[in-house]
């Protein structure tokens, strides 16, 4: 049975969505209040006290979470020794927000520091193994700058 006035994207979705596995889903969501602004939409909690699922809004969009699950293949980077994915985070003030997560807990991994595409940028690992990038766009670039700016990087 359907419903025609069911919308196919609720409100407030968009395209992708991060749905982050963490060892501690509910210290992830108190984590990503504290370091990102972040606000609990919803919890639901199964076996064990472990998150089934839950759902935060950073900024405008957003992110799905899950407690490891291993028994379902439910790894977090932790488990997996790290991860291949970052997260993009665009901001209003870079450098505010990095200084919020690093006091928060996160590892900065690459300092803030503007970047030869027009953002100020950095990088960070919170607590849970995720990788953040954080940026504020300063300044427009051309595709052509960019390219120039990339060559004399890699000479």
């Amino acid at each position: 049975m359907t419903n025609s006035q069911v919308k196919p994207i609720p409100d407030g979705m968009h395209s992708v969505t991060p749905h982050l596995v963490c060892a501690g889903a509910a210290e992830a969501i108190e984590f990503y209040k504290k370091a990102f602004g972040a606000v609990e939409l919803s919890r639901l909690p199964g076996p064990g006290g472990k998150l089934m699922h839950a759902m935060i809004r950073i900024g405008d969009s957003a992110v799905m979470l899950v407690d490891e699950f291993p028994d379902w293949g439910s790894f977090g980077p932790k488990s997996l020794k790290g991860s291949p994915v970052t997260i993009h985070l665009q901001v209003e003030d870079v450098d505010a927000v990095v200084r919020q997560a690093a006091a928060a807990g996160a590892k900065i991994t690459m300092p803030v520091e503007d970047m030869f595409w027009g953002d100020r940028y950095g990088v960070l690992e919170d607590p849970f193994g995720h990788h953040w990038s954080v940026a504020t766009h300063v300044r427009d670039v051309s595709m052509e700058e960019m390219q120039q700016a990339m060559q004399k990087m890699c000479n």
